[in-house]
């Protein structure tokens, strides 16, 4: 395959060119949105699931790490993985090579979606049990489970699709099918439960088709639309190359090990709680770290901009204005996150009583938000400067970094326990990892990573436009 310059799309003048904290904003406002209404579907499936009972809820609960870990490796690290190929391709004007990475994203996100619905399918009954559930609620784990995994392959191939327009800059058609099939979702999916009208009741199973159709029709808009041609890239068909596949894997992949990390950290903390303060503190401390996840879709939201300014800029050897989108994607999420942290420290209960009400689960989550909840912009910043570096092709240091949170949290918060045997203690060594993933972050980039980033040899095609 030969890679051949290309007249510049408008778009991607755009990323390169346009003034950066407008173009920022411009591209961020429809992914905070679909995320928000994501986040919000969630909680509605939850709330009708809960109609059914608590065996019902306590199923699709033991489900819904697994289906929140599928979500995030396809759309944010095998994504972003996607996304940052594109851009940088599209950045030196090779518009062939960004063409033949369609393909290739395609193969990529079936193989790793099949893999993960085998495992899902063969390991979920003993993954389900050994998180707790038993009798009823591991019925209708698996129920749910099996519906969601035996189809998941959807969720793969919609996410790549998406991830494909992201690359390009093409933030709102993504955004607007998401949102569009949400509208579909929220009402068939208590229809699918109890059987309204037409439907059949499938109980807890029914939310899981629910979710399916809801992908399945995203899948034909967006590959209807990358098909007709309305898309800066195209899918065709041409011979399978490793060196495409590299440019997303090496991305990719390491991103999904950051993924990973954030759902280990919070998975050995809560273990820790539990084995120094019971079932409420379990309780308290889980609903206040279950705002740190809607953190996550907040700056995804800034994110997928960011890979995709950054990685063009990359690929138009442009170093300087990749770093200067990076350290404004982070100073923006840093206030946001921090306003909610700050928010949630001096007023615990209006999120915790959400939930509950009992006094040892609201104890337990308002020792932790007064603690942890002013270092959230941390956790923001670097969350930002993850991305960047997604779009840069170099994420030695975010990897490093949730490494580093993982081992503070975890082996801080076990020996913080062991000396003073205060839960405070555990929750200062959280609020220590998030300043330590942060401030890692922070450095690296300000020490040039994106400078250094391994394609400034190349000459940039293309000149500024004129003023």
């Amino acid at each position: 395959m030969t890679a051949t310059a290309a007249p510049m799309n408008a778009r991607t003048k755009l990323l390169l060119h346009g003034p950066v904290v407008r173009t920022l904003l411009m591209l961020a406002w429809p992914n905070v949105v679909v995320q928000l209404a994501q986040a919000s579907s969630g909680l509605i499936e939850t709330f009708w699931v809960a109609k059914l009972g608590t065996d019902a809820l306590a199923g699709m609960a033991l489900v819904f790490p697994a289906v929140m870990l599928v979500q995030m490796v396809s759309g944010g690290a095998m994504g972003g993985g996607i996304s940052s190929a594109i851009a940088r391709a599209l950045g030196a004007g090779r518009r062939d090579e960004a063409n033949a990475l369609v393909l290739h994203a395609l193969v990529v996100n079936v193989a790793i979606g099949g893999t993960f619905a085998v495992l899902a399918l063969v390991f979920g009954p003993a993954l389900y049990h050994l998180l707790g559930g038993h009798d009823a609620s591991l019925s209708a784990a698996l129920r749910y489970s099996n519906v969601v995994f035996a189809g998941s392959i959807l969720i793969w191939l919609v996410n790549a699709l998406a991830s494909v327009l992201r690359g390009t800059g093409n933030m709102l058609v993504p955004s607007a099918v998401i949102c569009g099939g949400i509208v579909v979702l929220v009402p068939l999916s208590p229809c699918l439960i109890f059987g309204i009208g037409p439907f059949p009741a499938l109980g807890v199973a029914g939310g899981a088709v629910a979710l399916l159709v809801y992908y399945a029709l995203a899948l034909v808009v967006l590959g209807w639309y990358v098909l007709s041609g309305r898309s800066i890239v195209r899918l065709h068909l041409a011979p399978l190359r490793w060196s495409s596949f590299w440019s997303i894997l090496k991305v990719g992949a390491v991103a999904s090990l950051v993924s990973l990390q954030t759902n280990v950290t919070i998975a050995l903390t809560t273990g820790l709680v539990g084995a120094a303060a019971g079932p409420a503190a379990i309780a308290g401390f889980g609903t206040a770290t279950r705002l740190e996840y809607l953190l996550i879709p907040l700056a995804f939201g800034f994110g997928a901009p960011l890979v995709a300014m950054v990685g063009t800029c990359i690929g138009a050897a442009d170093t300087a204005r990749a770093a200067h989108v990076a350290w404004v994607g982070a100073g923006i999420t840093f206030a946001l996150t921090e306003a909610i942290g700050v928010t949630a420290a001096v007023w615990p209960r209006a999120w915790l009583e959400l939930f509950g009400r009992d006094p040892g689960m609201l104890a337990a989550g308002t020792a932790y938000l007064h603690v942890v909840g002013p270092f959230y912009g941390f956790f923001g910043a670097g969350m930002a400067l993850y991305f960047a570096s997604q779009g840069a092709g170099r994420l030695l240091w975010p990897l490093l970094a949730g490494l580093l949170r993982v081992t503070v949290a975890a082996v801080g918060g076990y020996l913080a326990l062991r000396l003073t045997g205060s839960l405070t203690s555990l929750y200062a060594a959280v609020a220590l990892a998030l300043v330590a993933f942060g401030s890692v972050n922070i450095i690296a980039v300000w020490r040039g990573t994106l400078r250094a980033a391994p394609h400034t040899h190349r000459q940039r095609r293309f000149a500024a436009p004129a003023a």
